[in-house]
């Protein structure tokens, strides 16, 4: 497969840390050249290097020498010749001289042209720091350019670089130390329209400074809203009494997605593909940055940059965005749940002094995991578990499995269990209004689920207490629930969880929460197959109604959800993500089936969701209209099904 990066609103950066030697200007020139190459073969639009890449970090007194200099002028010209081919654009390090002062410089080269210089602001003169004894900050610049060869080449500290063909990528430049003081001008840059932001380094490196920096250049690009890429002076440099160890870095929005291995005396390259399209998205969303203003301004120049096709994407994708891959952080991150579920119970328990609950215990995993909520928030607040009325109400579709499940639990817990089948009342409904029980259409299901509700709301009158949803996140992002039904509560305690993250707490409350016999119930919970069961079992006794063979797996449908949602992906990007993810599991024909189905449903069922009861915030997703989401229950679907259709 070809991808074409720059029409998914994408570019691929390297950050390169070159074999050098000290003042050797040749040699470094043709490492960088090397790499260069190296990076454009492997897709790279852009390739950073660390500071005074050309001439090396460490030359001292010799900067001062007009050889060294004049060298380095003669091997930028000699770069912005290579640039002219299939070259990925350069930001190269150089000692460059400016009205009578020496600068430390950051030279971005592209397609044949040198198209700025940008020296450095903030200059270290502590410890092993002597930057001031050669050179001059860029606020004692005299010159909007300087000049190289007899030509004048924009030079400052308020310039950016504007890629003419791609609106959304404009790079901002910072230098080492920049990015260490208490207002690095990245930030500046950010507020000004910058989404690459660009550090070349020379760091050395002591005990702990690696986790330091890595947690610097994260939280900037956090910060920002942008990628930030991070390039820093290799092992070659350590002279005398210093350490560099070339670690190189690429961020974007607070995640580090590439590093360099450090302490390699070849040649260390890294590359990361950026997301330029979702980061504009994360800054229109948010409200902190559309408010800020830039305290100064800048230049914009503006630059051709290359976009090679590439065969795939370099980071894997995660299949599941909302359940981490890691045993260790998913074990930790269902811990986080569990607490912030049982917390925001617990509020509303103390808030209406309520001493009782009445859940619908199905056997399933959505009412499994809010029973298991309630019994924590119930022993956390020193409330009696028998306050926890658990009602099973067997139907048409419950099969002994489920019941026998759900009892249990209820039994094991200490919980005041009512069994209240619906067969009667039902049939008694469909007489009324004049149903034939043998047509088992949406009316034959619904009015199970509602009458469901009836009993819960009833019995919550009779015992003074809170009828406690137990629906999910996905199942409202998919309207897979019956409105004014199962769809109602007196606060949706699952309403934040994903029904692939779902699964996973069950089990882990089963591992680290309780143990023995509720164990296992809670472990053959996580093996039942997730179905309404609405519909009559078969005539082995088994669940028959599959929910996924209707509306699709939910794997697909909550890694639709979240790059809808989050993301704000459109569905062209939504569907090729799709096929770089599942490659070897779904069809590219069923995964756009099941993602058509996802966005008819999503934009159709909202109406239920602009009616949701409280429930508590879990991650970055909420669904609820005085949360995250707001619109109109009436919007088209048209815009999205149109591009859709029109993916090949």
């Amino acid at each position: 497969m070809s991808i074409d990066l720059k029409k998914l609103g994408m570019m691929r950066l390297a950050v390169v840390s070159p074999e050098l030697k000290v003042a050797d200007v040749d040699f470094n020139l043709a490492a960088i050249k090397a790499t260069a190459r190296d990076a454009g073969r492997q897709g790279a639009s852009l390739c950073l290097y660390p500071e005074l890449s050309l001439s090396s970090y460490t030359c001292g007194d010799l900067f001062f020498q007009p050889l060294l200099q004049q060298e380095v002028v003669n091997a930028l010209l000699d770069l912005a010749r290579f640039s002219a081919g299939e070259i990925p654009a350069l930001v190269v390090g150089a000692p460059l001289e400016q009205g009578g002062r020496l600068f430390n410089c950051a030279v971005l080269i592209a397609d044949g042209v040198i198209c700025g210089a940008v020296p450095k602001t903030f200059l270290p003169n502590r410890g092993e720091f002597y930057e001031q004894r050669w050179f001059a900050s860029a606020a004692e610049r005299n010159s909007d350019h300087l000049v190289l060869a007899g030509e004048p080449i924009p030079f400052g500290e308020d310039l950016l670089f504007q890629v003419e063909s791609s609106p959304e990528l404009r790079i901002g430049i910072e230098l080492c130390e920049d990015v260490w003081a208490v207002e690095p001008p990245s930030g500046s840059q950010a507020l000004a329209g910058a989404t690459l932001l660009l550090n070349l380094s020379a760091s050395p490196e002591i005990l702990g400074k690696r986790d330091y920096r890595c947690q610097l250049v994260a939280s900037q690009s956090a910060r920002c809203l942008a990628a930030y890429a991070y390039s820093s002076a290799g092992p070659n440099e350590s002279s005398t009494d210093l350490v560099f160890s070339g670690h190189c870095l690429i961020a974007e929005n607070g995640q580090i997605l590439t590093e360099t291995e450090r302490f390699c005396f070849d040649s260390q390259l890294a590359l990361a593909d950026i997301d330029l399209q979702r980061l504009i998205g994360e800054r229109q969303r948010n409200s902190s940055f559309t408010n800020a203003v830039s305290q100064r301004s800048y230049r914009v120049i503006g630059f051709n940059l290359s976009a090679p096709r590439v065969d795939q994407l370099l980071s894997p994708l995660s299949r599941t965005p909302f359940v981490p891959a890691n045993a260790q952080e998913r074990s930790e991150r269902c811990q986080e749940i569990f607490s912030l579920q049982t917390s925001g119970l617990a509020k509303r328990l103390r808030h209406t002094g309520s001493r009782n609950l009445v859940i619908g215990l199905s056997g399933g995993l959505d009412s499994t995991l809010a029973l298991l909520v309630a019994i924590r928030a119930f022993d956390n607040l020193g409330l009696a578990r028998e306050g926890i009325h658990a009602l099973t109400m067997p139907g048409f579709g419950t099969t002994g499995r489920t019941r026998s499940n759900a009892e249990k639990l209820a039994e094991l817990f200490g919980c005041s269990l009512r069994v209240i089948p619906i067969d009667n009342a039902v049939r008694q409904h469909f007489s009324d209004i004049g149903h034939d029980e043998q047509v088992q259409n949406i009316t034959y299901e619904n009015a199970q689920a509602r009458e469901r509700t009836q009993i819960l709301m009833d019995v919550a009158n009779q015992v003074d207490g809170l009828v406690l949803g137990t629906g999910d996140l996905s199942e409202l992002a998919l309207g897979w629930c019956t409105y004014n039904g199962d769809h109602m509560s007196m606060y949706a305690v699952n309403c934040g969880v994903p029904k692939t993250l779902v699964r996973y707490l069950v089990d882990w409350c089963a591992v680290h929460e309780f143990d023995g016999e509720i164990s296992k119930v809670l472990a053959d919970v996580c093996a039942t197959p997730v179905s309404p069961e609405l519909l009559p079992p078969d005539e082995k006794g088994e669940i028959d109604q599959l929910t996924e063979e209707v509306v699709g797996p939910y794997q697909l449908h909550d890694f639709y959800l979240y790059h809808l949602v989050r993301l704000h992906m459109p569905p062209q990007k939504i569907l090729l993500f799709a096929e770089w993810a599942f490659a070897d599991e779904y069809k590219s024909e069923e995964l756009k089936k099941w993602l058509l189905v996802f966005y008819r449903r999503f934009f159709s069922q909202q109406f239920k969701r602009s009616c949701l009861p409280d429930g508590p915030k879990i991650g970055t997703i909420a669904l609820s209209p005085r949360g995250d989401w707001r619109m109109p229950s009436d919007a088209s679907v048209a815009l999205w099904i149109k591009q859709l259709e029109q993916s090949s």
